[in-house]
């Protein structure tokens, strides 16, 4: 691999893979679009990608032949297994790289022996760069196929290696995420709007202080409880709310939907009840 000079391509190209095709572009990690090669089976996809100056083809064959470092398996789960037989009639060295949903490594590598396959978990922030993605590296993954799993999908947030078992809990916590956060946001609103806000005035104010407290966490590094408890004076307003917010439980839903989301995760990916309970506790 050379650096910022990858080969990439996509087989599917959706609203998640053009995010991801548009961060590689801007990041620098591919020379230019026309270092993407990008297929799909409908017409205005491929139209769009090709104003945007990607190779686009129908042809899956096409997208593995000339992608050199990397194709990105970005379809629907029941499609996988078609798209598979594709990629297995190309002699390729690129790694294969799935963001399909509850698609394990052990059924990537039974369609494609002798591949190197690498299972990812990204979410919808990555239509505005801000991803946070885990993956688990294949039976044969190199230390070349880490660096260019984490330069493709840091390319529009957040990568972190996670062992493949821990992956449902990434889809119970960054995957499904973004919609607890829609809520809280809608929330944080209304109570705006309760308080004598006007509506448009309450939504920004409550998505901007979001949005700022999050980099406050990443930026600065500082446990969120510290953060808390410095904007938190005796008597004050924060602790009062904060106190309202204990009485309706808030951590405790919040924890209770991660821990439900990746549950479900598990059930979708055919892991029975006993399973559940007996290895993972939940």
């Amino acid at each position: 691999m050379t650096e910022n000079a990858l080969s990439v391509g996509f087989i599917g190209s959706g609203m998640m893979a053009s995010a991801l095709m548009s961060g590689l572009v801007e990041k620098k990690i591919v020379s230019g679009p026309s270092a993407i090669t990008c297929s799909d089976v409908w017409q205005p996809s491929l139209d769009m990608a090709k104003e945007k100056g990607f190779n686009a083809t129908k042809s899956n064959g096409d997208v593995i032949g000339a992608s050199k470092d990397a194709v990105i398996i970005a379809v629907k789960p029941f499609v996988v297994a078609e798209v598979c037989q594709d990629i297995a009639k190309v002699n390729s060295d690129a790694v294969i790289i799935s963001i399909a949903a509850g698609v394990t490594l052990d059924f990537l590598q039974s369609k494609l022996p002798g591949r190197r396959v690498v299972r990812v978990m990204p979410n919808t922030p990555c239509l505005v760069g801000e991803a946070a993605s885990g993956f688990a590296l294949g039976n044969g993954c190199t230390d070349d196929d880490r660096k260019v799993v984490e330069s493709i999908f840091g390319s529009v947030g957040v990568a972190k290696e996670i062992s493949e078992v821990l992956l449902n809990a990434v889809t119970g916590l960054s995957g499904s995420g973004p919609a607890y956060v829609y809520q809280f946001i809608e929330a944080l609103a209304d109570g705006g709007v309760r308080s004598g806000l006007p509506r448009a005035a309450a939504l920004e104010l409550a998505a901007q202080t979001v949005k700022g407290a999050a980099e406050m966490v990443l930026q600065t590094g500082t446990h969120p409880g510290q953060l808390k408890d410095n904007v938190t004076s005796p008597g004050g307003t924060t602790i009062a709310g904060i106190e309202a917010l204990e009485r309706g439980g808030f951590r405790a839903a919040t924890i209770g939907a991660v821990v439900a989301a990746t549950k479900r995760s598990m059930q979708l990916g055919g892991i029975s009840e006993e399973e559940i309970r007996y290895k993972h506790n939940l």
